[in-house]
């Protein structure tokens, strides 16, 4: 009998000192991972900040599932929200409450099993010389009940850290997938309308070709401006000479204008003007760097069909503007090779 009370005391001892352990772990706790992902901020903001992108990253969606995930009426910025329901995973739901566009997501996400808690997450999307940091975080206060759970289960950062590592790398996956994607299409042959335009002619290779392109839009769109010329559609490249053997390229980068339009004897930037013409139209949705195969598909095309080339100069029109479009996949340009 003598021997139970002992035994009964040292647990009433190791109880209260277990407790008293418990009560004086921290009340809150504030953790964060990163990650450089090589991609537009703007487009990394996208994907984070609807919560039907979730499943695809989601490190714990991807532990579970067929949790039933039940999406709000609103999935997007601010109010958007999305709760889940699994054996795994338990119950909660999250909840967007601020939002700053390509820079910052604030989150509220709330846990109703195994136990009911509360939490804050935060992301942020910094632009760096590599690409876009992605810090992902999350800070609470610890109840009595999560305390209970942390000092056996090991602390929140602990449990949780890990996943928000993986979700970012899942996310880097993702994003890198899509800014991949390409189509090619050949449309057939068509009319295409023609008309006046503005532009300038320069030299270049494979390797440069990307920023000489820029330097001419932005001569154009500048003497256009100074002149006050309208644009009447979206920016084009007329090939002249490409010689495959060196890879250089004579080519004429232009803008569309509504009439013919008289310029300086001086002036390098020309008004030019193409006739209606009956051409083979390929379109490609992509990158602009699968553009070689984009024509290689056109010219099979060509050949495989007994299609005759006109002697007027082939062109491409770039459909969209990559500034509304941070997904390189969404890049839309169109390939004109003039027929007879």
């Amino acid at each position: 009998m003598k021997a139970l009370k002992y035994i009964l005391f040292l647990l009433l001892i190791i109880i209260i000192g277990t407790s008293i352990y418990i009560a004086v772990q921290p009340n809150n706790y504030e953790f964060s991972r990163s990650r450089i992902i090589q991609a537009p901020a703007s487009l990394l903001f996208e994907e984070v900040n609807d919560f039907k992108n979730w499943p695809s990253f989601s490190p714990w969606i991807e532990k579970e599932p067929n949790a039933k995930l039940t999406f709000g009426d609103v999935t997007s910025g601010v109010d958007g929200s999305y709760a889940w329901n699994g054996k795994i995973l338990g119950e909660g739901s999250m909840k967007t409450i601020d939002a700053t566009e390509n820079k910052s997501i604030a989150q509220r996400i709330e846990f109703i099993k195994p136990f009911e808690s509360q939490s804050n997450i935060n992301w942020t999307f910094e632009k760096t010389n590599e690409g876009t940091k992605v810090t992902w975080g999350m800070k609470g206060e610890q109840d009595f009940m999560t305390k209970i759970y942390t000092t056996f289960m090991g602390t929140i950062e602990d449990n949780t850290g890990p996943d928000f590592e993986r979700g970012l790398f899942k996310l880097d996956s993702v994003i890198s997938s899509n800014m991949k994607k390409f189509s090619i299409h050949i449309d057939g042959e068509t009319e295409y309308g023609g008309g006046f335009y503005m532009y300038k002619t320069t030299a270049a290779t494979g390797a440069n070709i990307s920023q000489i392109m820029g330097k001419q839009y932005g001569d154009i769109m500048s003497y256009m401006a100074k002149n006050n010329i309208v644009a009447n559609g979206m920016p084009f490249t007329i090939y002249n000479e490409m010689n495959p053997e060196n890879g250089s390229i004579i080519m004429s980068n232009a803008i569309p204008i509504m009439s013919k339009v008289k310029v300086e004897k001086e002036s390098d930037i020309i008004c030019g003007f193409i006739p209606k013409l009956k051409v083979l139209k390929t379109t490609l949705k992509g990158n602009y760097s699968n553009l070689p195969k984009a024509w290689e598909a056109a010219m099979q095309h060509v050949t495989e069909n007994n299609m005759v080339l006109s002697e007027m100069k082939p062109f491409e029109i770039y459909v969209n503007d990559p500034g509304d479009f941070p997904n390189p996949g969404d890049w839309i340009t169109e390939i004109y090779i003039p027929i007879k």
